[in-house]
């Protein structure tokens, strides 16, 4: 079943580890297919050297096992609210990477300082808030995800506009119109974290970037006039 995706999300999980955002087994990545409504995801706490193909777990979107004689990951229920509650989604990444989960740790949003920045996140990468003690103590996973959505709805942003977000105390999650494209964004996250952490070092009163700044480099890569790279 989903052969062809599973090879697709093994070769993305395998990728956090060529990009240095997880060690051990501190992170996952999922895709979903649309038109079965399944999600292929890592399995819990499997090490990356060892994983195969058939090790990956296809769940559908409540969470139930469709195939797979692993546990799926126990990130999985956040996964899902994700792509229940945003139909663009293709692909989740969540990493513990050291310097977003830092920002992540500190309860702070990383702030638009430079291109770098603008090129893939339309504002600041956002922070959602911490869960309470009966989030925790009940289905801890799943209100983590809607933790995040709610901070999207508050906030009026767009998961391919903004493409990932930290949860409060916790980590990363990145999101992409597949696998691949949400293991990218996890990686562009932590390396912005690194530079925005690098330049609050150097300048503590430094100032957000112009917004005149992020419209011109995001919309040049991604608005309908876009004109980076090369026609398709």
């Amino acid at each position: 079943m989903l052969e062809q995706l599973k090879e697709k999300v093994l070769k993305a999980n395998l990728d956090l580890v060529k990009n240095k955002l997880v060690l051990f087994t501190w992170g996952n990545v999922s895709q979903i297919d649309r038109a079965s409504g399944l999600v292929v995801i890592k399995p819990s706490g499997v090490s990356y050297d060892d994983m195969t193909a058939d090790d990956l777990v296809v769940v559908d979107l409540n969470g139930k096992v469709v195939e797979g004689k692993l546990r799926p990951s126990s990130d999985t229920p956040t996964h899902i609210e994700f792509y229940k509650a945003f139909p663009d989604v293709g692909g989740v990444t969540h990493t513990h990477s050291a310097y977003a989960t830092a920002w992540a740790q500190a309860g702070r949003a990383i702030p638009f300082y430079g291109t770098t920045h603008a090129d893939y996140f339309y504002g600041d990468i956002p922070c959602a808030r911490s869960l309470t003690q009966a989030e925790i103590e009940g289905e801890y996973e799943k209100n983590t995800g809607l933790a995040i959505v709610e901070k999207f709805a508050a906030d009026g942003l767009k998961p391919l506009e903004v493409p990932g977000v930290l949860i409060k105390s916790h980590g990363v999650f990145a999101f992409g119109k597949d696998a691949d494209g949400s293991v990218y964004n996890a990686t562009v996250i932590e390396e912005v974290a690194k530079m925005a952490y690098l330049t609050e070092s150097i300048n503590p009163n430094v100032q957000r970037a112009d917004r005149f700044m992020m419209e011109k480099h995001y919309q040049r890569k991604h608005g309908k006039n876009a004109y980076y790279g090369q026609k398709k």
